[in-house]
C-alpha cells in the first residue's frame, strides 16, 4: 500500500482513515504524523468509523490512551506529544499495547518512539501535511525486518 490523498475537507480526511480501517487488522500499528493541526485526530475519526466505532473520538493528548470498541477490534488512540521518549512509553505500557493481537493500535506522534517502532513488520506510516488547499495524506505500510 502506498496510497496518496489531497484533502480539501475535513470529510475527505475522514473517508482516507476509514478506507485504512479496511486494512488493518487485530494487531495492526499505525504510526500517525503530521504538524499540530495538520488533521492526525481527524483521520483517527476516519480509521475509528472504518472500524466500526459510533462513539465520539477525543484526542488522547492529555489522556495519552483513548480505547474503543470496534466491530472486530479494539482501537487503541494513542498520543505521544507529552512525552519525552521511549523510555515514558513504555511506563505506561506501551509494549503491551503494541503486543495486543485484538487491537489496532493507533499512535500519533510516533518519532517520540521511533527505536520501537524500526523494522516492525506490517507498520503502517501516515504523513498527513498542510499543502495549498488543504492537507495531504499519505499511507505506506512498511515491509518490517
Amino acid at each position: 500500500m502506498d496510497e496518496v490523498t489531497h484533502s480539501d475537507r475535513e470529510e475527505a480526511t475522514l473517508a482516507a482513515g476509514e478506507r485504512l480501517a479496511a486494512a488493518l487488522r487485530g494487531g495492526s500499528v499505525v504510526a500517525l504524523a503530521g504538524d499540530l493541526g495538520a488533521g492526525k485526530t481527524v483521520f483517527a475519526r476516519g480509521v475509528a468509523r472504518g472500524l466500526g466505532i459510533t462513539e465520539p473520538v477525543t484526542s488522547p493528548t492529555f489522556a495519552i490512551v483513548q480505547e474503543y470498541r470496534g466491530r472486530h477490534w479494539r482501537l487503541c488512540h494513542i498520543d505521544l506529544y507529552r512525552l519525552r521518549g521511549a523510555a515514558d512509553a513504555l511506563s505506561f505500557g506501551l509494549a503491551d499495547y503494541l503486543a495486543d493481537d485484538q487491537a489496532v493500535v493507533l499512535i500519533e506522534w510516533p518519532d517520540r518512539i521511533a527505536g520501537l517502532l524500526a523494522g516492525r513488520p506490517g507498520l503502517v506510516r501516515v504523513e498527513l501535511r498542510h499543502c495549498p488547499g488543504g492537507r495531504e495524506i499519505r499511507c505506506r505500510a512498511e515491509s518490517g525486518g
